[in-house]
């Protein structure tokens, strides 16, 4: 079997099929009492996993070695994981929008290292000296899907701040998902329900209008042991809005729970390995440098949520800045940073 026309081939196939599940994911959300859309865009997503691990895979029986030694390679594993944390996210929320922004981001990536690298890039090469290491599979791997994670997890919060329109809405409740959840502005006045509960999915919910002269809307989401109520005036987010910021809020704040210890222990096993191979630790490389910002964004985050009880937009814009700062981090500084870390491809 010729291993190269193969990789050829699953490279745009993969891209094809992303640009596919992009659509049907976007389909999916503009008419939502289509549920089969939903059903195409995970199938779309599995597809493309196994598709890019398939290419993977052939790369390393062709090359010898673990396929994360160039930029070609690094990009299709960061695509992998991209898919791989989507599927994890869609099946624990069971909620089809986390595909909304992850697979128009996995095509664009796709598309970037099949149709715009040069062909030098994309071939495999020979290691140098210091990747020949079984470092080089612990550590790479790990931070290319800790980048996944986080990636994902910002793209939720960005998401989040899309659909709530930058209003100051915090979500007070479970950091962890496990508790209720009640979408209000400070000094907002909550009126009692009067309506009767309507069941959805375990929860129950009112729905009622709120007289008053508040200007937020207000989403409480309790066990269907209690009454929950939505409120809403002219002008205001509307229930399924909040519902859906709801979704968004949790979703990213799991991803990124899981991206960071990944990001911790790639940090960690990239310390050892330099110190095997340069003799230090830390040498203050830029990609060093960089990780350890991305590492301090990501843990300020969760610190935030965690013991300072930050909910709902300032949170996410603090997420959100992380997929600025992952991008520096991950192609940024090998783009355009010389160290030893750079792939040398502008300067």
């Amino acid at each position: 079997m010729n291993l190269v026309a193969l990789q050829n081939w699953l490279d745009n196939a993969t891209f094809a099929v992303l640009f596919l599940t992009m659509l049907v994911y976007w389909g999916g959300a503009a008419f939502p009492n289509l549920p089969t859309l939903g059903t195409l865009g995970t199938a779309g997503m599995a597809i493309a996993n196994l598709s890019i691990a398939t290419l993977l895979g052939a790369r390393w029986i062709e090359a010898g070695y673990f396929p994360l030694s160039n930029l070609y390679e690094s990009l299709f594993f960061l695509v992998w994981g991209i898919t791989a944390v989507h599927l994890f996210a869609e099946n624990t929320s069971r909620s089809r929008l986390v595909g909304v922004v992850t697979a128009p981001v996995a095509m664009g990536i796709t598309a970037f290292a099949a149709l715009t690298l040069p062909s030098e890039m994309q071939s495999a090469e020979p290691l140098v000296p210091a990747l020949k290491s079984n470092w080089l599979m612990m550590h790479v791997s790990v931070m290319m899907l800790s980048y996944a994670a986080l990636m994902v997890g910002s793209l939720l919060a960005i998401a989040f701040l899309i659909v709530t329109r930058g209003q100051n809405i915090q979500l007070q409740g479970s950091s962890v998902g496990n508790g209720g959840y009640r979408l209000h502005k400070a000094g907002e006045l909550i009126s009692p329900p009067t309506t009767t509960p309507v069941e959805n999915n375990g929860f129950s919910r009112l729905e009622t209008n709120n007289n008053g002269k508040g200007n937020t809307a207000v989403l409480n989401l309790v066990p269907a042991t209690e009454f929950s109520s939505v409120v809403t005036t002219d002008d205001l987010l509307t229930p399924q809005r909040l519902s859906l910021a709801e979704t968004l809020d949790n979703i990213s704040y799991r991803v990124i729970g899981l991206g960071f210890p990944l990001i911790t222990i790639g940090i960690i096993a990239g310390a050892v390995w330099a110190n095997e191979a340069w003799g230090s630790y830390w040498s203050w490389d830029p990609k060093e440098t960089w990780a350890l910002i991305t590492w301090l964004v990501f843990a300020a985050y969760l610190h935030a949520r965690i013991t300072r009880g930050w909910q709902g937009r300032r949170p996410a814009i603090l997420a959100a800045s992380g997929f600025v700062v992952v991008w520096i981090c991950y192609l940024g500084v090998n783009l355009l940073g010389k160290g030893l870390h750079s792939y040398g491809w502008f300067f």
